[in-house]
């Protein structure tokens, strides 16, 4: 392999093409036509609903990618006109159906589709779903239509809601910017969710309500009709700008919090084997994972801890309890086997196995040992260690299954980028959704400190399906445990991003990714596709972002104000040397900045950086002088600033 590997494995760790969306003109009223569905909807630059898309789902939530044919776009300076067929299909099923776009100059957009089942059709969810954006609608005024025709005056979630904060829709009528959107939705009754649980930045609006029975089956030959129309009225204020992002460094706000890594028993030797590259990172914890459904023993523990103190790391156990009547004798058993390894464990976080599964709104929860009697027992088998306590799945789950936090002298979860989506986009803004997430856990956690991780962009469970999946493909999708993404410059970005969200949010401790494997930060075999590491070996462009972010722990954090966060965000550190900005463009186009502050030095770690940062764990150390030209960055690239201002 060349010493130099493609862009696209320097930004995504993958050669899979991406199509680049077709851009929907008629006069202000603009749309993003891309896989048959619509994105960014936009009025006079404003946006107003983030997606509308017709969705064909199995019986595990995944999402067909359907065949699409017979495209047609005809486009005028007044409207647009899109047609389709489109088939979705699998060995044992297909539901085909065709679809109807019309786009108007005055702010009108009608969405159609009928389809038919070819075969009895087992879906969990098959029809329209419609994404209203988080920015400048978040606690703002909605109203709702109900499909009795009743009107109700309603506000969009401010804290995350656990469930779904409205049901039983015909029409939703959001205000924004100066711009009245009514989104009227037929065929169907629509309800809610609050797709911040899963760190998406919207509020899905789709067909069937959670309540009757799923997965269902959709008869051979049964017919669905569903339109979703727009109109769009009123003037709208300022839209898009090319000028260049300002960043304005504020006063101090915290401190940065320590930064932690997982370790699942799987990857320990692995990970062992490229300790001394590891211990480089600094990570301030290593939470240990221990499941005694997948075999996890003594032993296992035993090298999670050898480990960890290779690289000078503290370990934390996170441990799956996996008995409901015999919970107790569980706990004390595990307490015994850490007391014979040294009682290494200071933080020991406990969550019951059957939460490892989502339980959706409306539903049971399955069986589980008492959260306050688990905390008891956990207390008295560990009696020198922090006990924490939430979800070892995702804030979703914590949201909906709140622990007593008087229990606890924490609160732990975790998050992933791909639930829903696996597009770049759909994984760079779930960030945006962080700060509301970190508001709605302070909420949760009350005067307990709260703490997230380990997280990645990857899943490393399922609750909503068997498991996530191993993709030796090496694509991008949706659920994916090894992501590509997670060796490119995006994976870096994102980590960025992610860290200065919690930091800011008051996180007390954050766990991101993993020393090796489908999280990790340094190349390992392990088994997983690695394009060019696999011949090169070293670091990831991650790597150098959790190394620096590392270092700051317990430096003042201060305030960063940046006029268009959806494509830059970071962080802003007084060190005993200065002050310390690090920023990540989230985009995949370059970007100029324009700070507030003059500039003295920058590392810089880019698409053309990124061969010599794989081989030089301390790249991110050397920095050059600004130079007084303008600051512009690359898609995805990092970099870390020296500013010239008084301390």
């Amino acid at each position: 392999m060349s010493e130099t590997p493609s862009r696209a494995i320097r930004l995504f760790g993958t050669e899979q093409p991406v199509t680049p969306p077709r851009i929907l003109r008629a006069g202000p009223l603009t749309a993003e036509l891309e896989a048959g569905n619509l994105r960014y909807i936009r009025f006079g630059g404003i946006e107003v609903i983030r997606a509308i898309s017709f969705i064909v789902r199995d019986r595990d939530w995944g999402t067909y990618d359907p065949v699409i044919e017979d495209l047609t776009v005809d486009e005028r300076a007044d409207g647009f006109v899109v047609t389709y067929t489109a088939r979705a299909a699998d060995a044992a099923q297909a539901f085909s159906y065709s679809a109807h776009i019309e786009g108007q100059a005055s702010g009108r957009l009608v969405f159609s589709s009928r389809g038919t089942a070819e075969t009895d059709f087992l879906t969990n969810r098959t029809g329209f779903v419609i994404l209203h954006p988080i920015d400048g609608v978040a606690g703002e005024r909605v109203e709702m239509a109900h499909t009795d025709g009743r009107v109700v005056e309603h506000r969009f979630p401010d804290l995350i809601d656990p469930v779904q904060p409205m049901m039983d829709l015909r029409q939703l009528t959001h205000w924004t910017d100066g711009l009245r959107v009514a989104c009227r939705m037929e065929g169907d009754t629509f309800e809610m969710e609050d797709q911040r649980n899963w760190t998406d930045a919207s509020y899905k609006t789709y067909v069937r309500p959670l309540a009757l029975p799923w997965p269902y089956t959709i008869a051979r030959g049964e017919t669905l009709e569903q339109a979703i129309t727009l109109t769009i009225e009123g003037n709208a204020a300022t839209g898009a700008s090319d000028a260049p992002v300002t960043v304005a460094i504020g006063s101090p706000t915290g401190q940065v919090p320590p930064l932690g890594l997982g370790l699942d028993p799987a990857d320990t030797a692995a990970a062992s084997s490229v300790a001394s590259t590891v211990s480089q990172i600094g990570a301030a914890h290593i939470i240990c994972h221990h499941d005694a459904r997948r075999g996890h023993d003594e032993a296992t523990l035993r090298a999670q801890v050898a480990f960890a103190r290779e690289i000078g790391a503290e370990p934390w156990l996170e441990a799956v309890v996996t008995s409901v009547d015999g919970f107790e004798s569980e706990i004390a058993a595990l307490g015994k086997i850490c007391e014979a390894l040294g009682s290494p464990f200071r933080t020991v976080l406990v969550s019951p196995a059957p939460d490892l599964k989502c339980t959706l709104p409306g539903s049971e929860w399955p069986p589980a040992p008492p959260a306050r009697e688990m905390y008891e027992v956990t207390r008295r088998a560990f009696p020198e260690a922090r006990i924490g306590g939430g979800m070892f799945s995702y804030f979703t789950e914590l949201n909906r299954k709140r622990p007593p936090t008087e229990a606890l002298d924490l609160v732990s979860f975790t998050t992933s980028a791909l639930v829903h989506a696996g597009d770049d986009r759909s994984v760079t803004e779930t960030v945006q959704a962080l700060p509301a997430i970190a508001r709605s856990a302070v909420a949760i956690a009350g005067e307990r400190p709260y703490a997230v991780g380990p997280s990645a962009m990857g899943m490393r469970d399922n609750p909503y399906g068997e498991a996530p999946k191993e993709n030796p493909e090496n694509i991008r999708q949706a659920m994916n445990r090894n992501d590509p993404r997670q060796r490119g410059l995006l994976g870096a970005a994102w980590a960025l991003g992610y860290f200065a969200r919690f930091a800011y949010g008051g996180a007390s401790a954050i766990a991101i990714g993993a020393p090796v494997g489908a999280h990790g930060a340094v190349a390992a075999q392990t088994g997983l596709p690695q394009p060019f590491f696999d011949t090169a070996g070293g670091v990831y462009p991650v790597f150098h972002v959790l190394r620096g972010l590392a270092a700051r722990k317990g430096a003042e954090l201060l305030a960063l104000d940046i006029s268009r966060p959806g494509q830059l965000l970071g962080l802003a550190i007084h060190t005993g040397e200065g002050t310390e900005v690090w920023l990540a463009n989230l985009t995949g186009e370059a970007i100029t900045i324009a700070p507030d502050f003059a500039v003295g030095a920058v590392a810089r770690l880019d698409a053309d950086s990124f061969a010599e940062a794989a081989k030089d764990p301390a790249f991110l150390d050397n920095s050059k002088s600004a130079g007084g030209e303008p600051l512009t960055l690359d898609a995805y690239a990092v970099v870390r600033l020296m500013a010239d201002r008084a301390s």
